[in-house]
């Protein structure tokens, strides 16, 4: 068994979490990057827990980070819920510490960053879902030394 990695030091990976489609993305804590991976497809919110075992074994991730939907004045919504059951089931499933983190505007900012490198051709559903989780990790790395 290997030691925990030290703060600093982790990988983590991080989720936009959806109904139908989940983007995730894995980041370097040392860099206070990340890069989207791929979106797997979600029923009513219920991904197949099988792909992401297998994507938690390639990455091996010391942390999860899971977006948490709020409203813009910071209040919850119905869908604030369910991103935390996800959370809840990453946690139960994988043993793994997950934090949630603000993702309001995530997608805005997705949005404008595949644009700015690819156009309108790069904002297909799953780049904007993948880029979100990267929002969602590096807004989390930065909270970290806020």
């Amino acid at each position: 068994m290997s030691l925990p990695a030290s703060v600093g030091s982790r990988t983590v990976l991080g989720f936009d979490f959806g109904t139908k489609h989940i983007g995730i993305a894995v980041g370097q804590e040392l860099t206070g990057t990340a890069r989207p991976l791929k979106a797997i497809k979600a029923r009513d919110g219920i991904p197949n827990f099988d792909q992401l075992a297998d994507l938690i074994a390639e990455w091996q991730p010391d942390l999860l980070v899971v977006g948490l939907p709020l409203n813009m004045d910071g209040s919850e919504q119905p869908f604030t819920a369910r991103a935390r059951k996800f959370a809840n089931r990453l946690h139960g499933r994988f043993g793994l510490q997950v934090q949630m983190q603000d993702e309001r505007l995530t997608t805005a900012d997705a949005k404008q960053s595949l644009f700015e490198t690819g156009g309108y051709r790069n904002l297909q559903k799953d780049h904007i879902d993948c880029q979100s989780a990267v929002v969602i990790i590096e807004s989390w790395f930065a909270s970290q030394y806020e």
